[in-house]
């Protein structure tokens, strides 16, 4: 048996350097079996560092699943904006029926004073007739000067001096005159007069007037005067009330009516009389449809996720709001790590007293209290009126200058390991010029750690802007965030019952910031296998 084995080896073709029978070629359609059973370390050797730090990534399902989030987000963000049929400052409003205030009305009960022709009804005659009516007194005297009180009908009297002339009369009821002009004294008393004692008629001179049941005064079948117990007044200036009008109104409030209906230009108008105990007023309240905001208005066709408190549509603001927390967060990281590039490579290449007062900037840096000093630039500029434009370039700008010291000490401490490695003597043997060896040869060494700094970073930056705004310190109208998007929420009564408004938006920001840190933590892992735990 043996000896056919070795007949066999015999016939077998071997292989030139390892004196090991060469495999049978495969048939044709076939693909090699010794290239189907490469082990790892000979796959390793045809791949560049860039593809084994791909293929380790994508090894980490749970980088893999932030990675499709982030992409979710930007697709939702970035390209959601440009087929949302709404812009992110459209508000919608809807038609409702609400009773608003239309006109006001008093019931007198004070008197009016009126001094005849010729003379001077003062306020101290007026406050002793008063208190000579209380007295139950006909008369009384002021200045050594005797004056009678005449009573001329129901809460209506003349003031005159004893045995003189007559000063003035003093009454409950309203004169109010139809014209420009006022009435003449001598009409308006005939008046008061005629209508106390219900008087169809009365005569002043050669004019004679008439007086209707609803105290309207004519001259001639002309209006010139009203009588009345009530003040009615509207309660916007462009409202004009026309007699019927009032008339109609006063004939409810007598009646105990709660409501009437009157038939004015726009059609029949149903007024309810609303009576107010602490005011002694009469309200009267109209039913008026107006455009008002869609305010919170549930998930629709129209609006899938709802309308917030100035009616905008949510899905839209979230949309517009993910771009403009995206934006700041990369335009922020990208600031400090231009800032913390430079500055730590200098301090690390160089060393000795640059790197002391690079590293004292550093220092004084950290111990700045970045929230209050943004709070209060925030502050300065809401005083200021600055544009929301600039505010939002103003809080990239701040927020990039203080994140860059973090940057800076990482750089540091990489590039002072790798200043002495045998390449960096190449490089200054071969006379390469400071700035090449350093932004050529060793920036390029620390950009895997870099990435993964700016990444774990970028969920830090957005959290941040999104407090900002949460605050009204950052992103103002008509820019939305998902900060001030969730700072929409200024009540329980909002935050219990109106979920569709913040929820999303806090979903959305949580989803984000997990996101890249889970992101970051794959690419550390995929840098650096060794860190793997």
């Amino acid at each position: 048996m043996s000896f056919e084995k070795n007949e066999k080896n015999k016939t077998a073709p071997l292989d030139a350097v390892s004196r090991v029978p060469a495999p049978e070629p495969a048939p044709k359609g076939e693909p090699d079996k010794e290239s189907l059973s490469l082990n790892d370390d000979r796959r390793v050797k045809v791949l560049s560092p860039g593809a084994m730090v791909t293929k380790r990534f994508f090894r980490n399902r749970i980088a893999v699943v932030g990675l499709a989030v982030l992409i979710f987000m930007f697709l939702f963000s970035f390209l959601g904006g440009l087929i949302s049929p709404y812009r992110q400052d459209q508000s919608f409003y809807t038609t409702e029926t609400q009773e608003k205030v239309y006109a006001g009305a008093v019931e007198n009960k004070e008197f009016r004073f009126t001094s005849a022709d010729g003379q001077n009804f003062r306020a101290v005659l007026q406050a002793q007739m008063k208190l000579a009516l209380k007295q139950n007194k006909t008369t009384f005297a002021y200045n050594d000067v005797n004056y009678t009180v005449e009573r001329l009908g129901e809460d209506f009297y003349a003031v005159s001096v004893s045995g003189g002339a007559e000063v003035g009369i003093a009454y409950y009821d309203i004169v109010t005159s139809s014209t420009e002009n006022e009435l003449p004294y001598a009409v308006r008393r005939a008046a008061l007069l005629a209508y106390t004692n219900e008087e169809k008629t009365f005569t002043v001179g050669e004019n004679t007037y008439e007086i209707d049941d609803a105290g309207v005064v004519h001259l001639a079948g002309a209006e010139v005067a009203s009588i009345g117990r009530y003040v009615v007044n509207p309660v916007m200036d462009d409202v004009f009330l026309t007699r019927e009008y009032r008339e109609r109104l006063i004939h409810a409030i007598e009646n105990g009516e709660a409501s009437f209906t009157f038939e004015g230009s726009e059609g029949a108008e149903t007024h309810y009389v609303s009576y107010r105990p602490d005011a002694d007023t009469y309200e009267i309240l109209r039913e008026t449809s107006v455009q008002v905001y869609d305010r919170y208005s549930a998930p629709s066709k129209a609006h899938w996720l709802g309308t917030d408190g100035n009616g905008m549509d949510m899905l839209t603001r979230l949309m517009y709001g993910g771009r403009v927390s995206l934006i700041i967060g990369f335009i922020v990281e990208l600031i400090s790590t231009v800032i913390g590039v430079i500055l730590g490579g200098i301090a690390g290449y160089f060393g000795r007293w640059v790197d002391m007062v690079i590293m004292r900037i550093v220092d004084i840096f950290y111990c700045i209290p970045s929230m209050p000093i943004i709070i209060i630039l925030g502050a300065a500029m809401d005083a200021m009126h600055v544009s929301s434009q600039m505010r939002m370039l103003y809080l990239m700008l701040i927020l990039g200058f203080l994140g860059w010291p973090g940057v800076a000490r990482m750089i540091r401490g990489q590039i002072l390991s790798l200043r002495e490695q045998e390449f960096m003597i190449a490089t200054e043997a071969c006379g390469v010029r400071v700035h090449h060896r350093i932004f050529k040869h060793l920036v390029p060494n620390v950009i895997p750690q870099l990435i993964v700094s700016c990444t774990m970073g970028l969920g830090s930056t957005i959290l941040i802007e999104s407090t900002l705004s949460f605050l009204g310190l950052g992103v103002k109208y008509p820019f939305a965030s998902w900060g001030n998007i969730i700072s929409d929420v200024t009540d329980t009564h909002v935050l219990t019952n109106y979920g569709f408004i913040w929820i999303p938006a806090g979903v959305l920001l949580l989803l984000t910031v997990l996101a890249f840190n889970l992101v970051g933590d794959g690419l550390r892992d995929a840098f650096d296998p060794k860190m793997k735990r």
